[in-house]
């Protein structure tokens, strides 16, 4: 295989082949987050994501805005498995132009992530790099029985998302092609793109309310994120009402594009997607409206 065929799935598959698998691990390989027994029906829950600027920085993004992102593309895995990360980990890498300045933005967008989603960051490692790369490690706890994971939806499940899509990719598209858009358009999508939020409160009112059956972090894209929970649970699903933000709707009618591209293929959104059972629905949706 060529450099060029490969993807992040392959790559993942590459290595877990070569591993050694761990007894009794609670979550299985490719999932959201990792975990491990601690006894008495609690768990150690673990997950970490890498930024890296050529590939997650968009242009006039600041250092402070880049590692606050950094924060968030970690907490969102926490927040699609409903638990709640404590403390977290960091490995800067940085190359030898990097000023004071930058550092600095750094320090204080890593801590505004952190402290956002009710975590601390307690330590980590630095090294010099061609370009900025910040990779997080989060640490959580959480009770066996309420874990969410991706592996579990039903036929006749109801699939719901915690909001809509296409701001962000919508975003990236204004910046990179220089579309049309008015001041209060662009805003809205500019806001997506550099101040990106996790949905951590949804997420633990999922978990704590039970009903949901399987549930992933959206940030690889909405058709993505579906087809990996299509293959997990072997269903498939059906999308009665495209789920896309009304900015997204006035941007793509001022610039003649498809909505249905940029809600479904565009990523780079921290939203959670989940399949709950339907007896459990109603219930559900109340404690969620609370929280938003």
């Amino acid at each position: 295989m060529r450099p060029t065929e490969l993807n992040e799935n392959t790559v993942i598959d590459t290595i877990v082949r070569k591993l050694d698998k761990m007894p009794n691990v609670p979550i299985s390989f490719g999932d959201d987050v990792s975990a491990i027994h601690l006894g008495g029906g609690k768990l150690a829950v673990l997950a970490s994501d890498m930024l890296v600027q050529s590939t997650d920085v968009p242009k006039n993004m600041s250092h402070l805005q880049a590692a606050r992102k950094a924060v968030v593309m970690m907490i969102s895995d926490f927040a699609s498995k409903g638990v709640q990360p404590l403390a977290i980990l960091t490995s800067i890498g940085l190359p030898r132009t990097a000023t004071l300045k930058e550092v600095e933005g750094i320090g204080e967008g890593l801590n505004k992530g952190a402290r956002e989603y009710g975590a601390h960051l307690i330590g980590g490692d630095t090294n010099e790099t061609n370009e900025v790369v910040i990779d997080c490690l989060g640490f959580g706890l959480s009770e066996d029985r309420k874990i969410l994971t991706r592996k579990g939806a039903h036929p006749n499940d109801i699939l719901i998302t915690t909001g809509l899509f296409g701001n962000a990719p919508a975003g990236l598209r204004l910046l990179l092609e220089g579309l049309k858009a008015d001041k209060h358009i662009r805003n809205d999508l500019l806001a997506a793109v550099y101040e990106p939020k996790a949905r951590l409160r949804e997420g633990l009112e999922l978990a704590n309310g039970g009903g949901v059956t399987s549930s992933i972090d959206s940030s690889d894209g909405l058709a993505r994120s579906l087809a990996e929970l299509s293959k997990i649970n072997k269903v498939g699903f059906e999308v009665n009402t495209l789920p896309v933000t009304s900015t997204t709707k006035k941007f793509t009618t001022l610039n003649k594009l498809s909505e249905f591209d940029l809600v479904f293929y565009g990523g780079e959104e921290y939203e959670i997607i989940a399949t709950i059972a339907p007896n459990s629905w109603n219930r559900l949706q109340r404690r969620i409206e609370k929280v938003c």
